[in-house]
């Protein structure tokens, strides 16, 4: 059964990224992501997103990889 969890988490950085007042530019920059991977990352059929990413945006985010993943 598919969960979503991609597009929930493609939704979650969309909104903070937003919130925080961040392109996707400036966000690749803070976490250490490349900037066309944010844009897959937020994309309407986003990729599954690796640990160590999810971790670099939280961090990016100033947040716990548990509270980036609070859906």
């Amino acid at each position: 059964m598919d969960t979503g969890i991609e597009k929930k988490l493609s939704k979650r950085i969309k909104e903070l990224r937003k919130k925080n007042g961040l392109t996707q530019e400036k966000l690749a920059e803070l976490s250490g992501i490349d900037y066309k991977h944010i844009q897959l990352l937020e994309s309407s059929n986003p990729s599954a997103a690796k640990i160590n990413t999810v971790a670099k945006l939280a961090k990016a985010f100033k947040l716990t990889t548990s509270q980036l993943l609070d859906f």
